[in-house]
């Protein structure tokens, strides 16, 4: 576990300031959000210190989705119906993208309602098709280079 002294995320995991609890793994650790959007917003946070996602190593992101999964269902968010209740999964990288704490981390938060939970904006817009294809062509050459 590699741990940064003033994140209060690695404290938190170090059980150096109280939390809530909910699911902890070896590389996983999990607790109820004290700045909520909504009853039940929750985090989800790697063991390991690192400021944004590409900075944590694959093994401490394996349990991720698996913890977020088992806390939407004991959350009671499993109700597959349009109109029953349904959650964002969120993860912010940097300043510009919303992240406040420089320890990835994992919002799970219900969406119960039109008021509470999360609210976005999705500022969409028609793609140039020869700029997607482009962009293709680049993404799958460097990918093909890893």
């Amino acid at each position: 576990m590699a741990t940064e002294a003033s994140c209060i995320f690695c404290k938190i995991i170090k059980n150096e300031i109280p939390s809530f609890k909910l699911i902890e793994t070896e590389t996983v650790y999990s607790f109820l959000d004290i700045q909520p959007t909504t009853v039940g917003h929750l985090l989800v946070v790697p063991k390991y210190h690192g400021a944004k996602l590409h900075n944590v190593p694959d093994a401490y992101l394996k349990d991720i989705l698996p913890v977020t999964k088992k806390l939407a269902v004991s959350l009671g968010l499993d109700v597959d119906s349009p109109l029953g209740a349904g959650y964002n999964v969120l993860q912010n990288n940097g300043r510009i993208a919303h992240q406040e704490v420089d320890h990835v981390h994992f919002h799970l938060i219900p969406k119960r309602d039109s008021v509470t939970g999360l609210g976005v904006g999705w500022p969409a817009k028609q793609a140039d098709m020869k700029d997607l294809a482009a962009l293709h062509e680049e993404l799958v050459r460097k990918l093909g280079d890893k």
